[in-house]
């Protein structure tokens, strides 16, 4: 008995669930079909039957014939209308009763109730009308009630609107009210584990990972470091250059740590509304003191906590600076160990304000930088995963192949191969679709169908080979991998070389490379007899450098040990004197002089290899390093990566 008496009790609350609920908008839409159908149903009850609009000499004409059967004059309007007698429908209307109605009329405008009343009564007296003359006016109370209620019923609406819009957060523009709410994203603590990311997924970057592993530990078990007296730190800006990974390893320790994460972007605290900025900012911590243990990450922190200039500028500069003196109160307002941990990132970090950067905001700065080998071939295997690749493809290769790239330029570079594979109907993904996705990255699209004269391409074979002459030839010049006189984006040649990795670089180690990018500028003097604008690239690189040696790194003979770099944001004069600018000029000119003339003498000393080099570079467009082996011999200095490139030779995709 008990069991069937709680079957129909327990279905009540669900019988209560399927109830329509309530909603304002209902309510909205029958007052409105009300007002609409008296509106427009409330009129006047003759209009039962036909109607005709004429003058009021025809008029005049239907009632001196007898049509008229009765007459009801408008004073509002200044309209009469003449109800038709039913056996004269058919002489006025030209149809019978059925079609226009039993009460069918003629309406015209008459000039005046005198003339009509004196009308009316002498077509009375001559009996051609023996009804009667009646007057009314227009029946507007409906009107008159709703232009009454509408401003009433209008505002009302309005307000109920705005109520809801600032109830529920709105929709599109957020509401106007919730202008200076914060809107960061919130990822809560136990989300789903399939968009969870962890170390696992960021490859590389071992040192700035184990100082964010930290973190993890500060968040997930704190007591550890109070207990000793320690403080858990308030912030720690990553910073690198573009690519590198910064914002993936913050919602890395997000994900270690299984805390909320507050993610926003640098820009979203900047809006056009005075205030707005920093409203939002007292509005995120807010939130994350709600939910501490939690982490607050600004990505591009650049666009708000740029250095505060010394003299007022007007407009959006006040609007980003009291953003900053927000940001900076806050950091350095909540309790020390209230388990809120600020991450920022930025490729900026030279243009941060400074109180911004001092201990007890941003305690530690964690450098992210570019990967080396080994974490290229880390980065390769993390992008790799959802790809088909052939199975003799070789890892090592790729991550040699691709000196200089970020995570994000090998994200890039493996899905522009599989996009080639694809293009060509390959079933997995092979070396040279890698290898083509170098090029295609690196140098721009490939340009077979650009016309080029013989002389053209002698000139630029002639270019090409004088660049891989000499820096085969000199001992700290980037060895070569690849020489094309195929056009690709804006070059008409390009030659690609394996840059040594190096944590510092020499003098020495900086001539050889300026040298080696005028030996195409070189070999065209030399072998052609005059110069083109194929240079003005190498030019441009040898000129900053030039320059970056002398005024920076103190490398000249008559400026040594001096570096004038200045980076300061808002200084417009040049640290230095008029005379020693004209000094620093002279050493570039100088410097740059003496590495062209090194590159000629060594050119004309290797001038019959050259020449091989430039002819097989007509014949096959594309020369390796292999085939540079061949004509000079193996480089005494070859490092092991060289080594490893000449035995595995790369093959230049034809497609």
């Amino acid at each position: 008995m008990a069991a069937q008496n709680s079957t129909p009790s327990g279905n009540k609350p669900n019988q209560k669930n399927k109830m329509p609920r309530f909603n304002l908008t209902w309510l909205y839409i029958a007052i409105a079909v009300a007002l609409g159908y008296l509106f427009f149903a409330g009129g006047d009850s003759d209009q039962s039957g036909a109607s005709k609009n004429v003058t009021y000499t025809v008029f005049k004409q239907y009632v001196e014939q007898g049509y008229a059967n009765r007459i009801v004059a408008n004073k509002d309007d200044g309209t009469v209308r003449l109800f038709v007698k039913p056996e004269h429908i058919r002489d006025v209307f030209q149809q019978g009763v059925e079609q226009t109605g039993k009460q069918p009329f003629v309406q015209a405008d008459y000039p005046s109730a005198d003339k009509l009343d004196e009308f009316i009564t002498q077509q009375q007296e001559l009996g051609n009308f023996t009804g009667e003359l009646s007057y009314k006016k227009s029946d507007d109370t409906l009107m008159t009630l709703f232009w009454n209620l509408f401003p009433l019923l209008l505002i009302i609406f309005v307000w109920i609107f705005i109520m809801r819009r600032m109830g529920s957060g709105g929709g599109g523009m957020g509401g106007i009210f919730n202008v200076g709410r914060s809107r960061a994203q919130l990822v809560e603590k136990g989300s789903d584990n399939e968009s969870k990311i962890t170390f696992k997924d960021v490859a590389g970057q071992a040192s700035a990972k184990q100082e964010v592993q930290e973190i993890v530990e500060f968040l997930k078990n704190p007591k550890k470091f109070t207990d000793l007296g320690g403080k858990i730190p308030k912030g720690a800006l990553l910073v690198g250059p573009p690519g590198t990974g910064k914002t993936l390893l913050a919602k890395a320790v997000a994900g270690e740590a299984d805390v909320p994460f507050f993610s926003m972007s640098g820009s979203d605290f900047v809006e056009m509304f005075v205030g707005v900025g920093a409203s939002r900012v007292r509005d995120l911590f807010r939130q994350a003191k709600e939910k501490a243990p939690c982490i607050i990450f600004i990505d591009e922190i650049d666009a708000v906590g740029r250095a505060r200039s010394r003299n007022a500028m007007m407009g959006g500069n006040d609007e980003r600076e009291s953003t900053l003196n927000q940001l900076l109160t806050e950091m350095d307002g909540f309790g020390t160990n209230s388990g809120v941990i600020i991450m920022a990132a930025t490729n900026r970090a030279d243009i941060l304000d400074k109180a911004l950067l001092r201990a007890g905001r941003f305690d530690r700065q964690i450098h992210v930088d570019l990967p080396d080998l080994s974490e290229r071939k880390a980065v390769f295997k993390v992008h790799l995963r959802p790809i088909k690749i052939d199975q003799s493809l070789d890892i090592d290769l790729l991550a040699r192949q691709t000196p200089g790239f970020s995570g994000a330029d090998i994200a890039n570079v493996c899905n522009e191969a599989a996009l080639i594979a694809a293009r060509h109907g390959k079933q997995a993904v092979t070396k040279e679709d890698f290898l083509a996705a170098v090029d295609r990255i690196v140098g721009g699209l490939e340009k077979k169908t650009k016309v080029m004269t013989e002389e053209e391409k002698r000139t630029i074979a002639l270019h090409e080979a004088g660049h891989a002459t000499i820096s085969w030839n000199l001992q700290y010049a980037n060895p070569l991998i690849k020489v094309t006189i195929v056009p690709r984006g804006r070059a008409l040649g390009a030659a690609w070389y394996l840059p040594e990795e190096r944590q510092i670089t020499t003098r020495e180690q900086m001539l050889d490379e300026m040298c080696a990018t005028l030996g195409g500028r070189a070999a065209e003097e030399l072998f052609t007899g005059h110069i083109s604008s194929g240079a003005m690239n190498d030019l441009e690189r040898v000129t900053k450098q030039a320059y970056s040696m002398i005024a920076y790194m103190g490398m000249s003979e008559a400026l040594p040990n001096l570096c004038y770099y200045s980076n300061e944001e808002y200084s417009w004069q040049r640290p230095y004197s008029e005379a020693t600018a004209e000094l620093i000029d002279k050493e570039v000119k100088k410097m740059i002089a003496e590495q062209y003339e090194r590159a000629k003498l060594l050119l004309q000393e290797k001038k019959e290899g050259h020449n091989q080099l430039a002819q097989l570079l007509v014949e096959r467009e594309v020369i390796y390093a292999e085939d540079v082996e061949k004509i000079f011999g193996k480089r005494p200095w070859a490092s092991r990566t060289e080594e490893l490139l000449t035995t595995q030779p790369e093959e230049e995709s034809e497609n």
